[in-house]
């Protein structure tokens, strides 16, 4: 951690997260005509947003900032990998970090990192598939498609809903704050596949209003005190492959983990790679 992250991070843990999540809610669901053009013209050209790839680049025809953060992107934007095996990434954005789960802690930063256990809620049996598995952090960033899709084919087992706190999850936020994901508010959905288990975790941040599944809708709001889950027993949602499963309305990161010799990443997924949706980043083992 640097001196300027240090700076960067420390008035984070005095500001009233969720108050000011629900602030910028009501700004980005705001569907006056000139504000929210304003607010999307100025992203799109601070961050460079590409709306060749949009499956409507018309920013009339978006109702709201947040209509238009959560675009479509056209069917061939982002090709489906086809070849055998293969972990399929389940977002637009740049790799936090990726590798094995050690004894059941997840690497964060250097000299930081958190247990499986903590990022699921804090239940030791939901966490022991993963022990010795492995895992990616994938963060996404203003710019980005911000839809989720599914890395495998995969039958819903498990819904988690985990309090916590919404620091940001910059570089510089990751860097300096102990335990980041296993602390920022986050959903978890725990899929069973071909290759086992497969959680794909949903991390809250600062400013995003909420996070939503294709099978339950908006999951956050409303902010809790204790964990929630749902159960999927008879009648369970079967996504496959490619599919979308959830969103953030706003930007923040999505994180996989897969058992114990299931999984294998590929050597080019690393620490800062720029990942695009559908690619291959790996191959199951099982």
């Amino acid at each position: 951690m640097t001196f300027k992250e240090a700076l960067t991070t420390l008035p984070q843990y005095i500001l009233p997260h969720h108050a000011l999540s629900k602030m910028m809610s009501k700004l980005t669901h705001c569907e006056n005509k000139t504000w929210k053009n304003l607010f999307i013209k100025q992203i799109i050209r601070h961050y460079g947003v590409n709306m060749k790839e949009a499956l409507d680049p018309d920013i009339n025809t978006f109702l709201s900032f947040n209509h238009f953060f959560t675009r479509e992107l056209k069917p061939e934007a982002r090709p489906l990998t086809s070849e055998p095996n293969a972990i399929a990434c389940p977002a637009d954005g740049a790799v936090s970090q990726a590798g094995p789960i050690t004894d059941g802690k997840i690497f964060q930063a250097k000299g930081k990192s958190f247990t499986a256990t903590d990022l699921l809620g804090g239940d030791a049996e939901r966490a022991e598939p993963f022990n010795n598995g492995v895992f990616t952090t994938i963060y996404l960033s203003p710019k980005d498609y911000h839809r989720l899709h599914m890395p495998l084919t995969g039958t819903l087992r498990e819904m988690v809903h985990i309090p916590g706190r919404l620091f940001s999850v910059n570089t510089a936020t990751t860097n300096s704050v102990p335990g980041l994901f296993a602390r920022n508010e986050r959903v978890a959905a725990l899929f069973d596949t071909d290759a086992g288990p497969m959680a794909l975790i949903l991390v809250g941040a600062i400013f995003v209003s909420s996070i939503e599944t294709v099978w339950h809708g908006v999951v956050t709001p409303p902010s809790i005190t204790s964990v929630r889950s749902w159960q999927y027993q008879e009648n369970a949602p079967v996504l496959k492959i490619g599919e979308e499963m959830g969103r953030f309305n706003m930007g923040s990161t999505i994180i996989v983990l897969f058992g114990k010799d299931k999984a294998q990443w590929d050597s080019e997924l690393t620490a800062e790679k720029v990942v695009k949706l559908g690619e291959r980043i790996g191959i199951t083992l099982a």
